[in-house]
């Protein structure tokens, strides 16, 4: 179990800053990744150098601080003679263990402990193990990887006055919807889950609710759609104005309809399937939509809304380093198997499992497209997507034919896909859900760890792989020689493969 440890991150932040301050800060909260540090010191750097600035992506300095400690569980597993999966689980927060380096306590502790024995049995993990152990006991030149790795990352802005989202709800008398409010849409599913939001609270279908393009007359001084945090902010936004024009069209409701009889009973009344109804049994009246939103604009009642959402229970003091930047924390793991050639350098994923956490989702659908898409982006991140940089700055791999991005022939063969179920968000996220935007990205770190796995074998386990990333093939190539070389040498370390 880790007692302590000091780790450095220094940013590559090229000629300005641009949001390196930032990408270094996440990259620092994100060093523990899934496990308790004990006694830990992280430090940030950033350096100013030569090159072309550089700006944010996917993880946002996430997925760099999370290597720093998965790097660090294989290493220790390797030096002990374990199986690098007995490490992660040895050091997952838990109780009693529970306080990050920057002194944010996690809940849902027993989340990422369900979740990694799940996944650890959902995908065969030791029984994997053992063939593989197998296979590359007689195979000395391709060799065969297998890695499970966690993911907690934290969500919320780290600039606590981003943390805020307004939105406009418009009702027209045919009794459509229209909804403006202040996220891009970018392929994620963000409008789609707005308009769900906004349909949901007034019990109408989907097909009535209509988002106009974002735009800064309609919904002002919009936060960046970033930090995972689009469905959060907005939805939050959208929902309550939502909720609030609900509340007035009950409140004319009440007065107007069935007046002879006292009118309507304002305590029971909802809306449900277009309708807005009231009572209970036989005392029940339904009215649709579109009679009610008509006689709303007769009476002279406002169709319109602005709703705005602020996260709540976020602070963090910079001079101190302590605090609480984040609302909550999103989960997930991955099984990632390889298979390498050690004489080229060439490889394959051959399987990918994978379980997320994103509470109650919103969207499945929507939801298991990011974190297939997250998983791939990454892969790619880590795997071949090389920037190379020439002595005067300047960076020659700009265009397709030196930069490689995934490919369809570079999915996994196999490749499991499920949202872990049974675990609403503890905290009052748009009805218990969590984001999925960049979490998924960090779960292809199982890929990486696989690869090293794979090499390890070369010097039966007992010595770690030198794999920068992105692992090219070359870079494969190159570590699988130097452990070849290496394994030659006399060694004292533990003289098994993990059991």
């Amino acid at each position: 179990m880790l007692a302590g440890g000091e780790i450095t991150v220094i940013g590559d932040c090229g000629y300005s800053p641009d949001l390196s301050d930032a990408i270094v800060d996440r990259a620092m909260f994100h060093s523990d990744n899934a496990y308790s540090l004990g006694d830990a010191r992280v430090t940030g750097q950033r350096a100013r150098t030569h090159k072309a600035s550089n700006t944010a992506f996917r993880g946002f300095g996430g997925p760099q601080g999370m290597m720093i400690i998965e790097r660090a569980m294989d290493d220790i597993a390797r030096h002990l003679g374990e199986d690098p999966l007995t490490i992660r689980k040895r050091n997952l927060y838990r109780q009693g263990r529970d306080v990050t380096h920057y002194g944010q306590r996690v809940e849902q502790l027993g989340l990422l402990h369900d979740l990694v024995a799940q996944l650890e049995a959902s995908s065969d993990y030791w029984g994997r193990r053992r063939e593989i152990a197998a296979f590359n006991a007689q195979s000395p030149i391709v060799k065969k990887g297998l890695a499970l790795t966690p993911v907690k990352f934290g969500i919320s802005f780290t600039v606590q006055h981003l943390n805020q989202a307004g939105a406009l709800l418009l009702v027209y008398t045919d009794g459509s919807v229209m909804i403006n409010h202040g996220g891009t849409e970018m392929g994620q599913g963000l409008h789609t889950k707005v308009c769900q939001v906004v349909a949901r609270e007034l019990g109408l279908d989907l097909e009535r609710v209509r988002i106009s393009a974002t735009r800064t007359d309609k919904v002002p001084n919009t936060s960046p759609t970033a930090a995972s945090s689009g469905a959060d902010l907005n939805g939050q936004a959208a929902r309550d104005a939502a909720c609030k024009l609900r509340e007035r069209l009950f409140d004319f409701a009440a007065a107007h309809f069935d007046r002879e009889a006292g009118g309507l009973d304002r305590e029971s009344m909802r809306l449900e399937d277009g309708h807005l109804v009231a009572g209970i049994g036989e005392a029940e009246r339904r009215i649709p939509w579109g009679e009610l939103v008509q006689a709303a604009y007769m009476g002279r009642v406002s169709l319109s809304e602005k709703g705005f959402y602020a996260t709540p229970l976020i602070h963090y003091d910079r001079a101190t380093g302590r605090g609480r930047p984040f609302y909550y924390y999103a989960h997930g793991a991955a099984v990632a198997e390889v298979e390498v050639d050690t004489l080229s350098g060439e490889y394959r994923v051959s399987r990918a499992d994978i379980l997320h956490d994103v509470g109650d989702s919103l969207n499945p659908a929507i939801d298991i497209g990011q974190i297939e898409g997250g998983f791939i982006q990454g892969m790619g991140w880590l795997t071949s997507e090389e920037l190379v940089w020439n002595d005067a700055g300047r960076l020659v791999s700009d265009g397709p034919a030196t930069y490689k991005i995934p490919a369809f022939g570079d999915l996994p063969e196999t490749f499991n896909v499920a949202l872990l179920q049974g675990h609403p968000n503890s905290q009052a996220s748009i009805y218990r859900s969590k984001a999925v935007g960049e979490p998924p990205f960090m779960l292809a770190i199982s890929v990486w760890s696989a690869l090293r796995d794979a090499l390890a074998s070369l010097a039966d386990y007992r010595l770690s792989p030198a794999l920068d990333t992105p692992a090219t093939p070359e870079r494969v190539l190159m570590a699988a020689e130097a452990l070849r070389q290496a394994h030659d040498a006399p060694t004292t370390r533990p003289d098994h493969a993990p059991a």
